[in-house]
């Protein structure tokens, strides 16, 4: 019998629980130390006299070192297992983003988001990896989606401290917040168990026997006969032959899609409501659209195991690009809130189909890696986002059509892709997907 065998087999109990609650956790604080920019990009750039490209550019030295985290975290973890490279990155992206409160200068807050970029870029593929090679394959979807839920709160919490500090302390008090993911490294260590399916097939069948008997997922261990479950070296070139080549093209592409649209607009929206309204309201009205993208989620997450991956990704990819389209067209501040929160709930819910979808693509031995790459190219049209944005406002006397019509566009493009080419996953195991 087959480690995977038994996981498979298992009703969800309390173990599974616990397991997505720490994991929601990190990726939840992880999001809320890669947003902290936006509730203090308007305080950065009035401080040191930045116009929107500038300041689009700082946000997008962050960018550059998730391109790189994300590209590197899964590799390592396909090597080394998910849950140590996972403490890394936590360490690596919580420290250097706490620190860009010290920043003198914009060259020294440039390099602090760059290293931080690192550890968050890496931290992100992997909650939503892990958390894919536990519950039963009927379930998958609904737990990974909570998962990926959990990025709204950490948010939340963002603009949160936002609102309280800011206007009080300054932007710097802001970061401080930034070392609450470190609290998360103990109850990784005591609570969250290596991947079986990363242990099995590595061949490590008496570590697969003690978390087996440690966390009570099965009685009598001792009487179990596992067989070691060999598998093919994993390599990045393996992405690209024909039986990867169309899930990668597809992935690399909703990635690309989905950080490019979220990035460019949610850290921007306090900036383009700070042209409407008072000051003192923008972050309040940040705070209005970002709890919609709660629903947005969840919403998305139970329809997963009930419609499928396919058609979930498909209908909230459209309907956020055609919110995007309306956006340009409002000409007072309810109007542009109603467009925002059409956006921020669609675009969110493709996001939970999509982190749900990414990793049930690959097999184990290649699960991180192709995460991870797809993660990175997503990273790079970061990268792009916050300063093409700031460009095409500034070259546009401040209006937004350029802007999100480039978005409405990434969003239809995506979908149209999505529905051609892209198969389902849904109520299928993990070996049952990979085995082409």
């Amino acid at each position: 019998m087959s480690a995977i065998d038994i996981l498979e087999r298992q009703p969800l109990r309390r173990f599974h629980y616990i397991l997505l609650a720490i994991v929601s956790l990190v990726y939840g604080l992880t999001a809320m130390n890669v947003m902290l920019i936006s509730v203090t990009l308007p305080g950065i750039s009035t401080e040191w006299g930045l116009d929107r490209a500038a300041a689009g550019l700082l946000a997008s030295f962050g960018y550059v070192g998730m391109f790189l985290g994300a590209l590197s975290s899964g590799f390592i973890a396909d090597r080394i297992g998910r849950r140590p490279t996972m403490m890394i990155m936590i360490l690596a992206g919580s420290i250097l983003t706490g620190l860009c409160g010290l920043a003198p200068s914009y060259e020294a807050m440039a390099a602090f988001r760059l290293i931080a970029g690192f550890g968050l870029g890496g931290t992100l593929p992997l909650p939503g990896v892990y958390m894919s090679e536990y519950p039963p394959a009927k379930y998958r979807g609904r737990f990974v989606g909570f998962v990926e839920s959990s990025w709204a709160y950490g948010v939340i919490i963002g603009v949160l401290f936002g609102r309280i500090w800011i206007p009080q302390y300054g932007w710097r008090m802001a970061f401080n917040a930034a070392y609450l993911p470190i609290l998360l490294i103990p109850f990784i260590l005591a609570y969250l168990p290596e991947s079986i399916r990363f242990l099995e097939k590595k061949s490590r069948l008496e570590e697969v026997m003690r978390i087996f008997s440690k966390f009570g997922i099965i009685k009598d261990v001792e009487r179990l006969e596992l067989k070691p479950q060999q598998a093919p070296r994993a390599h990045v070139g393996r992405l690209f032959l024909r039986d990867y080549r169309r899930r990668t093209l597809i992935l690399w592409i909703l990635w690309a899609t989905l950080v490019y649209t979220y990035h460019g607009i949610f850290i921007w929206l306090p900036s383009i409501y700070s042209a409407l309204a008072e000051i003192s309201k923008v972050l309040e009205l940040y705070l209005m659209v970002t709890l919609v993208q709660v629903p947005g989620y969840y919403s998305a997450t139970l329809l997963l195991d009930k419609v499928g991956r396919k058609p979930v990704i498909v209908i909230y990819l459209t309907l956020a690009g055609l919110g995007c389209l309306l956006l340009p067209t409002s000409k007072d501040l309810n109007t542009t809130l109603v467009y925002s929160c059409i956006i921020s709930f669609f675009n969110l819910g493709a996001w939970a189909g999509l982190y749900t979808y990414t990793p049930e693509l690959y097999p184990t031995e290649l699960r991180g890696t192709g995460s991870g790459a797809a993660a990175s190219i997503g990273r790079l049209a970061g990268i792009l986002a916050p300063y093409l944005t700031g460009y095409l406002m500034d070259i546009s006397g401040g209006e937004l059509l350029y802007a999100f019509l480039v978005f409405t566009l990434a969003h239809l493009v995506a979908a149209a892709i999505t529905g051609v080419l892209g198969e389902e996953t849904k109520g299928r195991r993990l070996e049952e997907i990979s085995r082409l």
